[in-house]
């Protein structure tokens, strides 16, 4: 039971681990990754049913709510929208993240691995459930991102390198974009980036490879 405590104590600490793309933009009191947790478990409730008959709702939620518990150990590295800035690989930050989780739930009686499959299988984004649960996550983002346009959180004249390219909070739908997979989601990131666009009064800017 200690190392269940010890895990557990570890694992709280998500909800004060503030997520690293409000803070770069300058947020006001940015949300903490177990914010980000609650909301895109709470979209993968009220969604899977729209995302057809393979996504499995339970397991959808479960699989929110595991998918960043890693960042409890390894901190929040924030994607960014050009593959050239990233701060950390994508290999190597999935290989932190993986190291994390497995030793977060090892005190927890899982014999056959589900709790750290449900991780795996949400990485791998080979399956319709995952890969719902991954368009949540971007479609949490988006949301958040609205609401943080909305309650005027952030100083726009405020700019840094990381988001020199970028306008208002534009760059989280342009790392959404390109990577939403299920017609659920992009039904969704529609709707959020056409009212972003009313409220900033301009078409946002999205990223471009070209």
């Amino acid at each position: 039971m200690a190392e269940e405590f010890d895990a557990l104590l570890e694992a709280v600490e998500l909800k004060d681990e503030r997520r690293t793309g409000w803070v770069l933009r300058g947020i006001e009191s940015p949300e903490s990754v177990a914010a980000h947790t609650w909301g895109m478990a709470t979209l993968c409730l009220l969604y899977a049913d729209r995302a057809g008959d393979d996504v499995d709702r339970e397991r959808a939620i479960s699989m929110a709510l595991v998918h960043d518990l890693g960042e409890a150990r390894t901190g929040d590295v924030a994607t960014r929208a050009e593959d050239g800035t990233q701060r950390v690989s994508g290999e190597e930050k999935t290989a932190r993240e993986r190291d994390a989780i497995t030793d977060l739930l090892e005190p927890f009686d899982d014999p056959d691995g589900d709790f750290l499959s449900l991780w795996e299988e949400y990485e791998a984004r080979e399956t319709p459930t995952a890969r719902f649960v991954k368009d949540m996550d971007l479609i949490d983002n988006c949301l958040q991102a609205l609401a943080y346009e909305r309650e005027d959180r952030y100083d726009e004249t405020e700019r840094n390198d990381v988001f020199s390219e970028y306008e208002n909070l534009d760059e989280f739908f342009a790392t959404a974009g390109p990577r939403i997979r299920t017609a659920v989601g992009e039904s969704l990131f529609e709707e959020i980036k056409a009212r972003y666009e009313r409220e900033i009064g301009r078409a946002c800017q999205l990223y471009s490879s070209n």
